[in-house]
């Protein structure tokens, strides 16, 4: 890896960092018996930090495997690639900023929707459970609009194109669509548990709300970064959020 390249990918742990930190300003449940056992040794500041490790360390291996791997499948993150040196070229801000915009908008309005519909479908334990979970603004913002995105899209989704690419020989379309959808779907997967943690016996109808209103965003935000680059899903991912906090406040 050139020293640019690893340039970009210690900004993008920092980034990535920026959006861990912000978990700081929620209050995330434990398990009880995993809370006794805690408490007997740190103190609830040192519970919080403890809480920052996992994603942490997912992070990193996944910005390196993105570092290493995006551009061989012709992906990119320009406007930081335009402010360190690696790309010459120039670039077209305004498209960036222009799809980011509209993509947020338009998933903010479909993650809405889905919500709306189901929710009289979805139990009452599993609508109490994501409640209590309810991340505040900053974490929507930073840790759901970047540090997401860069685990999600950058580190992931760049993976499972490589893999994809090496199996089909070369990047025909097809294969960015594995890519943005697989990424998405596992996504949508790692809420099951919480499902299973609510609710004895989860529905179709709830499975079915947690797959599609935790796939739906990935796929337009996938979708952005191959065709526009990684800032571009940063901006729709933020936007989305920013559309369904305003959605939410109607819904009361």
């Amino acid at each position: 890896m050139t020293g640019k390249k690893i340039l970009l990918g210690i900004i993008l742990i920092l980034i990535g960092m920026i959006g861990i930190a912000s978990i700081l300003t929620m209050d995330i449940p434990l398990p009880s018996e995993v809370e006794a056992i805690l408490k007997d040794k740190f103190t609830a500041g040192q519970i919080k930090l403890l809480t920052l490790i996992n994603p942490t360390i997912l992070l990193v291996i996944l910005v390196v495997i993105g570092t290493i791997l995006y551009q061989k499948v012709n992906l990119k993150v320009p406007i930081i690639e335009k402010l360190i040196g690696i790309r010459k070229e120039s670039i077209k801000t305004t498209s960036i900023l222009k799809y980011g915009l509209v993509g947020g908008i338009l998933s903010g309005i479909l993650l809405s929707l889905v919500s709306f519909v189901f929710n009289p479908i979805v139990p009452a334990e599993f609508l109490e459970l994501r409640e209590s979970l309810q991340p505040t603004l900053a974490a929507r913002f930073l840790y759901g609009g970047l540090t997401e995105e860069i685990v999600m899209r950058f580190g992931l989704m760049t993976l499972i194109i490589w893999l994809c690419s090496k199996i089909f020989k070369g990047t025909k379309p097809f294969v960015f669509w594995i890519g943005i959808v697989l990424s998405a779907i596992l996504f949508a997967f790692g809420h099951f548990p919480i499902a299973y943690q609510a609710v004895d016996h989860p529905t179709t109808g709830l499975l079915a709300y947690i797959l599609i209103g935790n796939s739906l965003g990935g796929i337009i935000f996938g979708w952005l970064y191959w065709k526009k680059g990684l800032e571009s899903a940063f901006i729709a991912h933020i936007f989305a959020h920013i559309i369904m906090v305003f959605a939410e406040q109607f819904s009361i």
